[in-house]
């Protein structure tokens, strides 16, 4: 005996799936969308942090010990971060600020999300608002007395 299906449920199948295709992309892309800020984040505070600790390495006599040290964490940032591509349009120059004040260096990125934008396409979505919705700057700063 064959069976079939009704005639009114011919098309329930492609309906479904579109709807389940709408929701596994909007996941999906919101995946993508904020692992790349996150990475970034992680490459800020880890670069950061390596570019403190090499200067601890330098020998306080040295001459010129401030700007040495301001440039040894300077070189270590551009090599930690070397990996990044060029249409994230990072800057060390102007992304980075390394002060050493009062036996206190302070190494920052402040780097502005706007960049973002040629890399990775943000989404207005009505009702949501902008995807991935980020902060102004993504900050990272590490800092160590001497």
């Amino acid at each position: 005996m064959k069976t079939a299906l009704p005639r009114k449920q011919k098309g329930a199948v492609a309906i479904e799936f579109a709807l389940v295709f709408v929701i596994f992309f909007a996941v999906f892309y919101g995946l993508v969308s904020y692992s790349l800020p996150l990475l970034l984040m992680q490459a800020f505070t880890q670069s950061t942090a390596e570019a403190v600790r090499r200067s601890v390495a330098l020998d306080p006599s040295t001459a010129n010990y401030a700007t040495v040290i301001q440039s040894v964490a300077r070189n270590e940032l551009a090599l930690r971060l070397a990996w990044l591509p060029t249409a994230l349009n990072f800057n060390a120059t102007t992304d980075t600020t390394i002060t050493y004040v009062g036996g206190l260096l302070t190494v920052r990125i402040n780097y502005p999300t706007s960049k973002l934008n040629q890399a990775l396409p943000f989404l207005v979505l009505p009702g949501i608002g902008t995807v991935p919705n980020l902060p102004a700057n993504l900050t990272a700063s590490s800092s160590l007395q001497f």
